[in-house]
């Protein structure tokens, strides 16, 4: 009987500097590309690193607000915005062909993925830039959100995507960064929440209900300072389960 597999990806080449550390740990990572971290140096070095560890590498547009760290909402005109989507995820493009890789999928970052989740319009724009660049990737996109359902229309493929180091809302919004229980710092809990999100498909929130999620991939953020702890002990806990993370 086959192993069941998850995917694991992390936020990368945000001027954090673990890659290294992270990438043997991970299936999936998703590269900044200027909008709110990063530049070409920096995702040259990081798609070197997942080359050699085999790491599938997606797109980590965001808006571009590099003060803000992208977790900023703005207000951009639709063309605007589309712009710089499409410019961001190009020059990750450019730098993968260079090393003779392929792009994986697009996962945007921070307010612009919030945003995405529940507003049409901006999801809408996203769903453009993939569709005008021919783009033969999936979008890492949350479960019952506006973002799943227009890329759906759009014959997009998309990757559901939860969140192992954060808290969740009843309404399957994430924890505001404002809070003190936004992240999930705990390896047991971390471990705990993620294996009941595969084996019930369902996410515990912050008010103590289960509520149903879907997930084919899981995020650890890389900023999050103890990353690299919590993912050695996530892959290894998950082994014990009998479920593999590629």
């Amino acid at each position: 009987m086959p192993k069941l597999s998850i995917d694991i990806n992390a936020d990368l080449g945000e001027g954090i500097g673990n890659e290294s550390q992270l990438m043997p740990f991970i299936s999936s990572c998703n590269i900044a590309c200027g909008g709110h971290a990063g530049d070409e140096d920096i995702m040259q070095h990081v798609v070197k690193l997942a080359k050699k560890y085999k790491v599938k590498i997606g797109a980590h547009p965001s808006f571009p607000d590099p003060e803000n760290f992208g977790r900023v909402a703005m207000d951009m005109p639709c063309v605007a915005l589309f712009k710089s989507i499409e410019d961001q995820i190009n020059l990750l493009i450019a730098i993968l062909e260079e090393e003779n890789m392929n792009l994986h999928h697009v996962k945007t970052h921070g307010a612009l993925y919030n945003m995405a989740a529940k507003d049409e319009k901006i999801a809408t724009v996203i769903a453009e830039v993939m569709k005008s660049m021919e783009l033969p990737v999936a979008l890492y996109v949350p479960y019952n959100s506006v973002m799943a359902e227009i890329a759906v229309e759009n014959k997009i493929p998309i990757v559901y995507e939860a969140f192992a180091d954060r808290n969740y809302n009843d309404d399957l919004t994430l924890v505001s960064r404002q809070k003190e229980n936004a992240i999930i710092e705990n390896p047991e809990d971390v471990f705990q929440h993620v294996y009941r999100m595969i084996s019930e498909e369902k996410v515990k929130t912050i008010s103590g209900k289960k509520i149903k999620i879907k997930a084919q991939t899981f995020c650890i953020h890389g900023d999050n300072p103890k990353a690299i702890g919590l993912l050695n002990r996530l892959n290894n806990q998950l082994e014990e389960k009998g479920i593999c993370v590629r």
